[in-house]
């Protein structure tokens, strides 16, 4: 079986164009109807692989999920759960500045490595799978979601409920260090922070005013001035005013914190929730709006890991793990006790950035590692 996986007829170029369709498709989380426009593609194409599609419409906020589930004869007993999600960090438009290109061992475009290029090295394995005619031991179903870049704060339920009843998950995150995968994550909070102040003309009565601005720049500061070894803090959007003579009355701010240890992560919310708290003219609001718990790995992960290990020596490949920060929806899964591996997807590098790119040639290698998986995870794992 082996052998025939290390011979898989991958076509790399048939494979960039089907991505390429993908890319530019661009499906940012905070546009709903673009994200729908990018599932409407996955359906399609999961529907000619012969696939049962489950459209879950979670919330008017984001994109619809797509649950599917693959024939086969043992459909009704847990199986494997391959888990993505559709969403982006980069805005409609961003396509004219980071266009879908080829350029020597690399592939650029908006989300290709984050993670569009991982999702699509998932869907090729089972085809592939398919075109030997071969039976994973396993049932196979897959679960894209849609909020993934804002902390999965409205499909993270849906996620657990869709886990529950598998036996293992994999993730096509981007890979680590460019032939690893990931066996854990750290714990992320995101923060919504907010001052308000007093208004007034800002060249007339400016003294007669109270600056959110103003108190929010200190905020700030004091914020990320939290940061320690053992738990990070960063602010990363900022908004205010309207008016330049108008002494803003309102300020907002996101705020991540990540930690190793879920007991450093719950101490780094308490101290930011003492800001809430501050004696000043300017009322200073802290609110979680999402977590990711720290997830370690345990016995079944482990397992999953000597198994990627002996499937990465047959085919050739190099192979490494560990735990990562950015947080995946892996968090959940591997915090809930499945066994779940991550960073099975496509090597690339800047993700999140005009820059963001893959290397052409791990389309093929993780795309047999991921078929291998699929293959070799079974009924006594």
């Amino acid at each position: 079986m082996l052998t025939n996986i290390n011979n898989l007829p991958i076509d790399t170029t048939e494979m960039l164009r089907g991505l390429a369709h993908w890319i530019r498709c661009e499906s940012p989380t905070f546009s709903p109807e673009a994200v729908n426009r990018m599932q409407d593609i996955v359906v399609e194409e999961l529907g000619t692989m012969g696939a049962k599609i489950e459209r879950l419409k979670v919330n008017e906020a984001i994109g619809d999920c797509v649950l599917a589930h693959f024939p086969h004869p043992k459909r009704d007993r847990p199986g494997i759960l391959i888990m993505g999600h559709m969403d982006t960090v980069h805005p409609v438009g961003t396509i004219a500045k980071l266009p879908f290109k080829l350029d020597g061992k690399f592939c650029y475009g908006p989300g290709i490595c984050d993670m569009k290029g991982g999702n699509y090295i998932a869907l090729e394995a089972i085809r592939q799978i398919q075109k030997l005619n071969l039976e994973t031991p396993l049932p196979i179903s897959v679960l894209f979601t849609t909020d993934e870049e804002i902390g999965s704060p409205y499909t993270r339920e849906t996620i657990e409920n869709v886990a529950s009843s598998s036996k293992v998950v994999l993730v096509p995150e981007p890979a680590q260090k460019k032939v690893g995968v990931v066996s854990g994550r750290y714990a992320i909070a995101r923060y919504e922070a907010s001052t308000q102040g007093k208004p007034s003309h800002a060249g007339a009565r400016l003294k007669d005013g109270r600056s959110a601005i103003t108190q929010m720049a200190k905020d700030i500061l004091n914020i990320q001035n939290l940061t320690t070894d053992d738990c990070t803090f960063s602010v990363g959007v900022v908004n205010s005013g309207q008016w330049v003579n108008c002494v803003p009355t309102e300020a907002k701010a996101e705020v991540l914190s990540m930690s190793k240890k879920q007991q450093d992560l719950d101490n780094g919310i308490e101290m930011l929730m003492r800001f809430n708290d501050q004696d000043s003219d300017v009322k200073t609001n802290i609110v979680l709006k999402s977590t990711r718990p720290v997830w370690e790995p345990q016995a079944g992960t482990l397992k999953l890991i000597q198994i990627t290990e002996r499937l990465c020596k047959d085919l050739g490949q190099p192979f490494l793990h560990e735990s990562a920060g950015g947080g995946s929806d892996g968090n959940f899964t591997g915090a809930m006790g499945i066994p779940t591996l991550d960073g099975l997807g496509v090597s690339g590098a800047e993700i999140h950035t005009l820059n963001e790119h893959i290397e052409i040639n791990s389309l093929e290698t993780r795309t047999k590692l991921m078929a291998g998986l699929l293959l070799s995870i079974d009924v006594n794992f």
